[in-house]
């Protein structure tokens, strides 16, 4: 299934994408399931698609204001150095664990919202397409053998960072949390509709130019090393949101650097999972 979050008619819903129309779930299951979130802590990911399944599509999608497809995940997590290119152009050593940082929701926006500049702050504004891994079954302490069967599914994100703000100390955490700069979506594509994710290719673009491509086979701590070492050392739970890393090619390691500025478009497209696309504007 490909689950969106949508506002429609002042009303905020979720439902099954096919093609260009959605299939909402009726009054009764909303009540007990108000948003995806719900749907996940619920184990009802296989009720919804009974649901729909018998539900017409009667949502199209031009109709409807896309929202992420988790607005209100419990803990959102980062991970830094996460691919032999980037670390290259990054100049680092080698990470014996992986780099984590978090993001906080309130960054989050949807595909098609408007990438927040950050006017009079900054003019360090760069892309870093990743893939956004979503937790469906809690745990702690997972294995790295039983962690693929704790995913519900997958997104695209757009991990977008201030950079000199992310260089004011070690810490990274400001540079990575202006409003409106997190991007994450088109939809939640569920596990099941991906035989092998290391399969899938990454590309970022800005204005129709690639600027970052790799293949996800190319993530050097792979998703069962990244859940099981975040669950070591705090609970996961349905809905939290796991952002993979960049592959290298991002603008601050260019020469010269290339920032994104507004009316600058940038798409992160990932085979198998979907497009986000959004353009920089300054609010």
């Amino acid at each position: 299934m490909k689950l969106v979050a949508y506002q429609y008619e002042g009303k905020a819903g979720y439902g099954v994408l096919s093609g260009d129309r959605i299939a909402a779930p009726g009054k009764d299951f909303l009540e007990r399931y108000p948003d995806i979130r719900s749907v996940l802590d619920g184990g009802a990911l296989p009720k919804l698609q009974e649901v729909v399944t018998s539900a017409p599509a009667t949502l199209a999608l031009a109709d409807v204001e896309l929202l992420p497809p988790l607005a209100n995940p419990r803990k959102i997590f980062c991970v830094g150095l996460n691919y032999k290119s980037h670390v290259a152009e990054t100049k680092r050593p080698d990470a014996e664990h992986p780099a984590i940082f978090v993001r906080f929701a309130d960054s989050l926006i949807a595909d098609g919202a408007p990438l927040r500049y950050p006017s009079g702050k900054s003019e360090n504004f760069d892309f870093e397409g990743e893939l956004a891994v979503v937790i469906g079954k809690g745990g702690s302490d997972i294995a790295e053998a039983d962690a693929m069967a704790h995913i519900a599914g997958y997104a695209c994100f757009n991990d977008a960072t201030v950079r000199d703000w992310q260089r004011h100390t070690h810490q990274w955490t400001p540079g990575k949390n202006f409003p409106g700069t997190g991007a994450f979506g088109p939809a939640l594509v569920t596990a099941d509709e991906i035989a092998d994710i290391t399969q899938s290719v990454l590309t970022t673009r800005l204005n129709g130019a690639v600027m970052q491509q790799a293949p996800l086979s190319d993530l050097i701590f792979t998703l069962p090393v990244i859940i099981s070492y975040l669950s070591t050392f705090t609970p996961l739970s349905p809905g939290d949101v796991i952002a993979t890393g960049t592959p290298g090619g991002v603008g601050d390691r260019r020469e010269p650097p290339l920032y994104m500025k507004p009316g600058d478009t940038v798409e992160v497209e990932i085979s198998g999972i979907g497009l986000l696309k959004n353009t920089v504007k300054a609010l």
